[in-house]
């Protein structure tokens, strides 16, 4: 069952349980107490199971200020300043970044503080074999290069090449310059890997959800995919496939509404009113339709964010062909592909016992969306299904406990099938088409082929647009991609204006959503601004990113 135990991970990150243990009550970016952490062994995987809490911090379920797909052309934010959510100041105000800062995607400081605590575990923990046993501590320093290696993947996607501390630094250290971005990624490599060949291909009942061989694997496809390192992606995730079983599910719905779905490689689970307080989040409360309100005793639903046109039109017929408003516009939501129905929630859905209506006037939106405040409903016709459990009210007083997916199998087969079109289209072919097929075929869709490598990256990006689309890639993507600029610079995002005639019939109108703004993404974006604190004490940090 690869599930993250949630009341070792995120309790201890959140100091809950004031009972317990001092390793308990810190995040172990915190402070590092020898004499607690060495104690016993359950003393240092309490100090472990902190790390975990990190991989919260940068997903969309758990935190609605980083729901990082709102930062593309798929997913539009209702709201301009509230919330301290940025997205809109992101994409349509060009005065945002500076030369200082990354902004919203800074993440210097509290990284470099987590790898000092990830350096001083991994120099401390070769002493104490004698006390715990090789396995033990080789297990233990793997999860902590696994972090590690995560640390250094966050900081590399937005900074490009960084300055790589891989021992516990002194004063004497503190000058240091920046590594290549090719340097950095290897850097991640080297941990990850690390990691996935000495993690355990499983763990007992009681650690179940804590990072495997297979989890390890599929990282390392990712992180050597944004490398460039070809037939490394392939092999990763081949031995993640090899070590997971093959996982994938037969159901896509399936995956978002039931965490123990063997594609999830690693989630994160959510207690409600664990000890009180619980362990929760504001998912529903950002995502859920306006018009579940009256149902759910009227709480304040803020409907944050929906799907684009720009997504929502992407979703094939059920039969494989190109959705078209010429075609489809009298019923444009019938007779569309699985993964249409598991994300978007449209007009005429049935849901939770209603039927969802975004018409002008209905009870879920449509708002028009202004450069001020929050909506506060749908701007775009459409709300975001993924990651809402039907029928479910605990969120209504506790919070949202609906688990977070960190990876899972449809991402790393999409993974492959990339690198094997750039490693070699002409030799990989056969293999790339084979493998992106799976994907399709998981959800009743014909197989592609494709004449060209052109031809096949076209489908890919499709693919991974509507197949991951709410789970955090599309943004990061389109950067390591480097088509940001085309996408997003100068663009406008759209939705549906559906009015809703005597007779019951509804008129379709696409509309642009921006408040009149155009989209913006500089060349400049593709490498953050070093922290200005950096570029003033580190001496040998050299040169700003180009652009900044």
């Amino acid at each position: 069952m690869k599930k993250v135990a949630s009341y070792l991970i995120l309790l201890l990150t959140v100091g809950l349980c004031g009972a317990c243990s001092d390793v308990l009550d810190i995040d172990p970016t915190d402070r590092y107490s020898p004499a607690s952490v060495w104690s016993d062994k359950d003393a240092v995987d309490k100090y472990v199971f902190g790390f975990y809490g990190m991989l919260k911090e940068k997903d969309g379920v758990y935190n609605a200020g980083f729901f990082s797909d709102a930062f593309s052309d798929i997913m539009k934010s209702s709201s301009w300043d509230q919330y301290n959510h940025s997205y809109n100041y992101v994409l349509l105000q060009d005065t945002y970044f500076t030369s200082d800062d990354a902004r919203t995607f800074a993440c210097w400081g509290d990284t470099y503080n987590r790898i000092f605590r990830l350096n001083i575990f991994l120099r401390d923990a070769p002493g104490y074999v004698s006390s715990f046993g090789q396995e033990f501590i080789t297990t233990r320093m793997a999860e902590v290069r696994f972090f590690r290696g995560y640390c250094y993947y966050l900081l590399t996607r937005v900074y490009g090449g960084v300055v790589l501390r891989k021992a516990v630094d002194g004063p004497a250290d503190n000058d240091k310059p920046r590594s290549t971005e090719a340097e950095s990624w290897q850097q991640v490599i080297d941990d990850i890997t690390y990691a996935a060949e000495n993690l355990p291909e499983s763990w007992d009942g009681a650690n179940s959800g804590r990072i495997t061989k297979a989890a390890a694997y599929g990282m390392l496809s990712r992180v050597a995919l944004y490398a460039k390192q070809w037939n490394l992606t392939v092999e990763a995730a081949d031995l993640c496939k090899q070590y997971a079983n093959d996982p994938l599910s037969t159901s896509y719905s399936d995956i978002f509404n039931n965490s123990a779905n063997p594609e999830n490689l690693l989630v994160l689970n959510f207690l409600p009113g664990y000890m009180e307080s619980g362990i929760t989040h504001d998912h529903d409360t950002y995502f859920r339709p306006v018009g579940d309100s009256p149902y759910h005793n009227k709480v304040s639903i803020k409907s944050a964010f929906g799907p684009t046109s720009e997504l929502v039109d992407s979703y094939e017929m059920a039969d494989g062909s190109e959705f078209s408003w010429e075609s489809h516009g009298d019923d444009p939501y019938a007779n569309r592909e699985p993964r249409f129905y598991a994300t978007v929630l449209y007009n005429g859905a049935k849901w939770e016992g209603r039927t969802i209506e975004t018409f002008v006037g209905g009870a879920d939106g449509l708002i028009e969306f202004q450069t001020s405040g929050a909506a506060n409903a749908s701007t775009t016709g459409y709300y975001f299904r993924k990651f809402l459990t039907e029928g479910e009210t605990t969120w209504e007083t506790k919070g949202s406990s609906h688990f977070a997916i960190f990876l899972r199998y449809g991402e790393v087969l999409l993974n492959k099938a990339e690198a094997l079109a750039e490693a070699d289209w002409n030799a990989n072919r056969t293999e790339a088409l084979a493998t992106l097929n799976r994907i399709r075929g998981r959800v009743g869709l014909p197989a592609r082929t494709a004449a060209s490598k052109e031809e096949f990256m076209e489908l890919l990006r499709h693919e991974r647009m509507v197949e991951l689309a709410g789970e955090g890639f599309r943004y990061w993507d389109l950067r390591r991609w480097r088509l940001a600029v085309e996408v997003i610079n100068g663009k406008e995002a759209h939705g549906v204006k559906i009015t809703k005639n005597p007779d019951g019939t509804f008129h379709y109108e696409q509309i642009a959503v921006d408040g009149g703004k155009k989209r913006i993404f500089y060349e400049r974006y593709y490498a953050f601004s070093l922290p200005l604190t950096e570029m003033k004490n580190n001496r040998l940090i050299g040169e700003n990113n180009p652009g900044w």
